[in-house]
């Protein structure tokens, strides 16, 4: 009876846990237990009694509002004003910057799956997508990507005026102002398609249309000022920049050490034009050795107080034409041989009046919120769609060339070694289009979503880092030869510029995904705070007392649930799908679980030094991100119509993240510094031990398989990539050659059976195709469809070579 009392008191604490029970659902369990323990077994009068008094005393501190606020709920709001971390106001702006969206649903411990689904599918407009199947087709097919970045340095002054006239540098400008006003979608897809091409164009194209003066101006600039300049810069008539790092600031937006001081001054033979005295040294700034607008981000300072009585007004922006007297532009930085215009910008005693400011003076001051805020939406399209653009140009290439070249008599692609490569090429690609489609998508649905924008900025450039490796690997002396024939050294030699900027990926991962998210979108730690912070003590006693003991449930609930699928493996979720993808589902919520207890454990545990402790912060982030990037391929799959084809990669991707999400958990319970929590965590989220494993050898070849043939996965693979026709062009080529060398394989086989029956004596390809044409083993257009095929495999396995007259400098 004993034994079955205590599984029967486990079972009920555990159901009261798992359905998140209120106060009321606890204190009645506890009633309802004790009275249940007194008529079964023997309990004298005195125990009963103090029994039930302490339980009265329970009852009425915790059931009782008045009485939990005054006696517990602020006693421990006292503790956690103590405890809670310094925030700078940078810090805190970054925190405040964007909107929670799916990233919310990922912290809750059970996502509502339905709700992802329901997310209308996302679609260009007619108008969108006849941009992209056209002027951007056009743009692509006028570069010469050798002659940007090895002759040139620069775009041809052709393609500059293409980019101005065809409205590129105005696609998130409204029509009012002479814009395109496309969506955040189609502005990712013109990027991309741009990056499957030159990395110059893309980067050319994207800086005018991401953070920057258009952008900032139509959020925050005054109407004389929109009226003044978005005209302008939709037409290509201001090329704009925006300078925000400098020498001794980089990520440290905080330390910039460039100032603008109120003063009265002269302006345009104006005398004393209240304005301000600026200096500033910045550096990396894109466009700026071309534009003609400048803008800044700067301290201003009042000392005088012109403007009011306090003297340090915070970071402010500032938008300047570079032919204003002081303004220092023209020379270039060289980042990694891409041709894209980028250098330093200076400026000494620079006047400027006080509506150069953008947003007038009412804006003095919020330039970093505005930044953040700007950055949230921005960071979500231009680099993950760069990234994803050259990855897509990776994987159809290196599916081609692996099938089209050949060693030890067979396709280089069919080493199991190579399908290694081809299958992480393939996993990887599939899961950055869904993140990129997605997160753009979510901008145009009205979200900022900061966490998630990091998330998909880190993953696409980092897995676009992959899976061009992997490329150039598969490639061999074909890819390390530069030349005009070379179509991936480039994105080699420039993939380190995506990981660099818009915050760096060390930086992102370590403190901003799970560091920002943790805040952000976990369902009660900024109301916490937010009560912790509110200096009308009544309101802040109120306000923490809900989220407190909301946040005590959701808790307990997220341990019981971990606990409880960790032990099913997920089994029993509800899952708005059925196979193929149901389990996927039950597990990313079984994990999600684990996550939201596991990030309450360790904010619990380690309350301020969390800040410190990166590695801890960057894993729990790992297993955020992995999530997010399952959700976008889940989601991604059911926009696609559920295609048979697509299944080796959907399963590869989705085991693959699965599998990260799993070893990014042992990261963190392996390290732990409390190594009793660590001890907890595990039980409860590993109870059976370790299940998750890598994508299997034979999944791997399916997926190796899917790139090195046409067909409608592979088209999906790499839809919105430019593709060249021209058999001149190296891609062009290379899709022409892999058509071909399959047409010609039965012909081949022929000749080779020939061949080993003595009836062909020549060595010489060429010649054993005429031989056989002349002995009428193959027909005339045999011959032709032959030597169509040798010359296509020629020209893709041949490297470009160079007079040395050519290679010196200068």
């Amino acid at each position: 009876m004993t034994v079955l009392m205590v599984l029967a008191v486990i079972t009920v604490i555990m159901l009261l846990a798992f359905f998140r029970a209120s106060i009321w659902g606890w204190l009645l369990a506890a009633i309802v237990l004790v009275a249940g323990v007194s008529m079964l077994y023997s309990i004298s009068g005195d125990a009963l009694t103090a029994t039930v008094i302490t339980l009265g005393v329970v009852v009425l501190v915790m059931g009782v509002p008045f009485m939990r606020r005054l006696l517990i709920s602020n006693f421990i709001l006292k503790v956690f004003r103590k405890i809670l971390p310094q925030v700078s106001q940078t810090e805190q702006e970054a925190l405040d910057a964007g909107t929670v969206w799916w990233d919310g649903e990922l912290f809750s411990g059970h996502p509502n799956w339905r709700k992802l689904l329901a997310y209308a599918r996302p679609a260009l407009s007619a108008e969108e997508q006849s941009f992209v199947d056209n002027e951007t087709e056009q743009l692509c097919a006028m570069i010469d990507d050798w002659d940007v970045t090895h002759v040139r340095q620069d775009l041809p002054p052709q393609v500059w005026q293409f980019i101005k006239d065809k409205g590129f540098f105005g696609m998130i400008i409204p029509k009012e102002y002479g814009g395109l006003q496309f969506s955040a979608l189609a502005h990712s897809a013109v990027v991309a398609k741009l990056a499957s091409r030159s990395a110059t164009a893309a980067v050319t194209v994207m800086v005018p249309n991401s953070l920057g003066p258009a952008e900032l101006l139509l959020h925050y600039g005054t109407k004389e000022q929109k009226d003044k300049y978005l005209n302008r810069l939709a037409k290509g008539l201001e090329v704009p920049c925006f300078a925000l790092t400098g020498p001794f600031a980089g990520s440290d937006a905080g330390s910039i050490p460039d100032t603008g001081v109120v003063c009265k001054g002269e302006f345009n033979g104006q005398k004393d034009v209240l304005g301000l005295r600026m200096n500033w040294e910045k550096r990396y700034i894109t466009l700026s050795p071309v534009a003609t607008l400048l803008g800044i981000a700067f301290k201003l300072y009042d000392p005088d107080h012109l403007l009011g009585a306090e003297e340090a007004r915070g970071i402010t922006l500032a938008l300047i034409p570079t032919n204003t007297p002081g303004v220092k532009t023209g020379r270039r930085h060289f980042p990694l041989n891409s041709a894209f215009q980028n250098g330093p910008t200076s400026g000494t005693d620079v006047f400027i009046p006080l509506e150069y400011i953008i947003g007038g003076q009412e804006r003095i001051g919020q330039g970093w919120r505005m930044l953040m805020e700007c950055l949230a939406a921005g960071r979500s399209i231009s680099l993950p769609a760069s990234a994803t653009g050259a990855a897509k140009l990776s994987a159809r290439t290196s599916g081609a060339y692996g099938r089209v070249r050949k060693q030890f008599k067979m396709p280089v692609g069919k080493f199991e070694g190579v399908e290694e490569a081809l299958a992480r090429i393939g996993g990887n690609v599939y899961m950055m289009e869904a993140t990129r489609v997605l997160t753009a998508s979510a901008v145009d649905m009205g979200e900022k979503p900061s966490v998630i924008s990091a998330i998909a900025k880190y993953h696409c450039t980092e897995r676009s880092r992959s899976v061009i490796n992997d490329a150039m690997d598969l490639h061999g002396g074909k890819g390390i030869c530069m030349g005009p024939d070379n179509y991936l050294a480039r994105a080699y030699q420039q993939i380190p510029i995506g990981i660099t900027v818009e915050g760096a990926n060390i930086l992102t991962r370590s403190l901003i995904i799970f560091g920002q998210g943790a805040v952000r979108a976990h369902p009660y730690v900024l109301r916490e705070i937010k009560a912790a912070h509110n200096p009308d003590k009544k309101q802040a006693l109120l306000d923490f007392d809900a989220a407190l003991w909301g946040h005590v449930s959701f808790s307990m609930s997220n341990a019981v649930r971990a606990l409880v699928f960790g032990l099913t493996g997920g089994r029993g979720v509800d899952a708005p799908t059925e196979a193929p993808t149901r389990r996927y589902y039950q597990q990313l919520t079984r994990y999600s679980s684990g996550f939201a207890f596991a990030a309450d454990v360790a904010m619990l545990v380690l309350g301020g030094s969390l800040k410190r402790r990166e590695k801890i912060s960057a894993r729990l982030g790992d297993v955020l991100s992995q999530m997010y990037l399952c959700s976008a391929t889940l989601k991604r799959f059911e926009d696609d119509g559920r295609p048979e084809a697509d299944l080796p990669l959907l399963h590869w991707s989705m085991q693959d993240a699965l599998f990260r999400i799993q070893e990014a958990f042992d990261g963190v319970l392996q390290n732990f510094p409390n190594r009793l929590a660590a001890w907890l965590l595990r039980r409860l989220i590993f109870p059976l031990g370790k299940g998750a494993m890598p994508p299997s050898d034979a999944l791997g070849h399916q997926v190796a398989t899917m790139l090195m043939q046409p067909g409608s996965a592979r088209d999906r693979l790499t839809v919105g990539m430019h593709i060249p026709r021209d058999e001149k062009d190296a891609v062009g080529a290379l899709e022409a050659a892999l058509l071909s060398t399959l047409k010609c394989e039965p012909v081949q086989a022929s000749l080779a059976k020939a061949r080993k029956e003595g009836k062909l004596t020549s060595r010489d390809e060429l010649e054993q195709i005429a031989e056989a044409g002349k002995l009428g083993l193959i027909n005339s257009e045999q011959v032709q469809l032959l030597q169509r095929d040798y010359a296509l495999r020629r020209k893709i396995i041949m490297v470009d070579d160079f007079d040395p007259a050519q290679l010196p400098a200068g």
